[in-house]
């Protein structure tokens, strides 16, 4: 099945503020709506991205027509804001809808591999901290000696 759906790389290239603000005005039609939310999702700034996630969130529970287009971008928008467990989820229900779906299966693997390098640097900061403690606490025990 062929989809006109981006690829997450697609999702860093932001627009400029005037082509922004230009679709921040009237939303005449769900697609203007939807259009102004993917150029929300695709700004750097993380406010918004969230904002452009709620607005797709609206779509979605208001255009049930719209739902498999804005799993997708819903997905697409929490990896951006490293939300992994919500985008994983967005993700998964549009695979169970379209398995062979290469967009949503290229997004699949940039989750994961968002997920383990967050776990990653979680791991560090934790290995970081037990040693910092472990020298405080032996400078403490050195002094307490002396």
């Amino acid at each position: 099945m062929s989809t006109e759906l981006p690829y997450a790389a697609d999702a860093e290239m932001s627009l400029t503020y005037d082509e922004l603000e230009e679709l921040s005005q009237d939303h005449v039609t769900t697609q203007t709506k939807f259009n102004y939310a993917w150029g929300l999702i695709k700004s750097p700034m993380r406010e918004h991205q969230v904002e452009g996630v709620r607005v797709l969130q609206e779509i979605y529970r208001a255009e049930p027509a719209r739902r498999r287009e804005c799993l997708y971008y819903l997905a697409l928008g929490h990896f951006k804001m490293g939300n992994f467990e919500e985008a994983r989820r967005f993700n998964a229900l549009l695979l169970e809808k379209e398995p062979s779906n290469m967009q949503a299966q290229s997004l699949s693997q940039l989750i994961d591999k968002g997920a383990a390098r967050d776990g990653y640097i979680g791991m560090a900061l934790v290995a970081g901290a037990a040693t910092l403690g472990t020298l405080v606490l032996a400078g403490l025990i050195r002094r307490a000696r002396k």
